[in-house]
């Protein structure tokens, strides 16, 4: 489609003519004209004989925002891009929660490459092959143990957002089966403070010949590019919905 501002008359009606003047208007017209022509030469004429006038200096406000520093020893990437730098693009594995006091580290905050990350699903191949595709940037993880009885993990995982929103694809990909009686068999609580992140408390236990059950939540969701996975086991007894809250709170409002 054309645009109309600079195209004629969609519906092709034509353009009204202007309308002739008689003899004499045209006459008193010219006259005008000759009139304002002359008073301009003139004009001109007298201004060119004077000495020029300075013009008055312009008016700058002062600006908001301080005069930049020339670059030294401290400058970093970092401080030249300050307006345009965001959390995320630091180090992510310092936006991971810290593990409360008396837990065992079973694994301290780490980087994790595609391919573990993949392995750690049911279909690595699977997973592997969605992720790059999801344009998987990084990931990074943590894990304890809370009085021998409660295990953590929290996962977090960056993608790259610039042409679709691939985080939040992920994460509804995630949340899709969670309701699912293999998996925590009820619809989840909405996280406060997040878009679309849901926790999970799972409705049955897990029950392995030879050992004790246990029993499980887990956690979904997403701020910016930044997906948060959390799960946490219990094998004394049945999971603490307000402690596990409580954590997953604290983990989202790092990032």
């Amino acid at each position: 489609m054309s645009d109309q501002g600079t195209s004629p008359d969609p519906h092709g009606t034509p353009r009204p003519r202007p309308r002739r003047g008689r003899r004499t208007t045209a006459l008193i017209a010219g006259a005008a004209v000759l009139g304002v022509l002359a008073g301009a030469v003139t004009g001109y004429a007298v201004q060119y004989q004077r000495e020029p006038t300075p013009l008055p200096p312009l008016a700058q406000p002062e600006s908001r925002y301080p005069k930049p520093l020339p670059a030294d020893a401290k400058t970093t990437a970092r401080s030249l891009s300050a307006h345009r730098w965001d959390r995320t693009d630091g180090d992510l594995r310092e936006l991971l929660v810290k593990k409360p006091k008396g837990a065992w580290t079973l694994q301290k905050a780490d980087w994790v490459d595609l391919p573990d990350y993949a392995g750690s699903f049911g279909a690595p191949d699977y997973i592997f092959e969605g992720l790059v595709k999801s344009k998987f940037r990084r990931a990074a993880t943590v894990s304890w143990w809370e009085r021998n009885a409660i295990h953590v993990t929290v996962t977090i995982v960056q993608f790259r957002d610039d042409e679709r929103l691939e985080t939040s694809k992920f994460a509804a990909d995630q949340q899709q089966y969670m309701g699912d009686d293999d998996w925590a068999g009820n619809k989840g609580s909405a996280i406060a403070g997040s878009k679309s992140g849901r926790t999970w408390v799972f409705d049955e236990p897990q029950r392995n010949p030879g050992d004790e059950p246990y029993y499980e939540a887990r956690a979904v969701a997403f701020r910016g590019d930044v997906f948060m996975d959390i799960s946490y086991d219990n094998n004394s007894g049945p999971v603490s919905k307000k402690a596990f809250e409580a954590l997953v709170k604290r983990q989202l409002e790092l990032l």
